[in-house]
């Protein structure tokens, strides 16, 4: 089973830190590499919540708002299946490029091939103003 590093660039450059998922299937579908992560993103955010929530996609702003309550309470602060969904619509409607080595992921039931480690990277875009 590979060893997979993920790691978010933004167009300017700018990196989040590599997220390591260990004992991945050979094969799996875009879909569960993305749902993958965020489950994984989520969880340490929930484990340590001193810092603001940096995942592959924003929480919705009703969500933010929770969240600084619930730091109050203790129970869970991102729901990892709201962002999981929030991340299938992004990629779907162009918000982010799943590479996987030198192959772009056109769709999310693409198969992804993880033997030999590929460099997994999501690209987050910026919308152009005014377009």
């Amino acid at each position: 089973m590979p060893r997979v590093l993920l790691r978010v660039e933004s167009p300017l450059g700018v990196c989040a830190p590599v997220l390591e998922l260990p004992d991945l299937p050979d094969r799996i579908c875009a879909r569960e590499l993305i749902r993958t992560r965020v489950r994984e993103e989520v969880a340490r955010h929930n484990l340590d919540r001193s810092a603001p929530y940096q995942g592959l996609v924003v929480p919705t702003a009703a969500e933010r708002q929770l969240n600084t309550a619930v730091r109050r309470t203790g129970r869970p602060a991102v729901d990892w299946e709201k962002q999981a969904d929030l991340a299938e619509r992004a990629f779907e409607k162009q918000r982010f490029v799943l590479i996987v080595g030198d192959h772009q992921v056109e769709t999310l039931e693409e198969s992804v091939d993880l033997t030999g480690e590929p460099e997994i990277v999501f690209v987050q875009l910026v919308p152009l103003a005014g377009g």
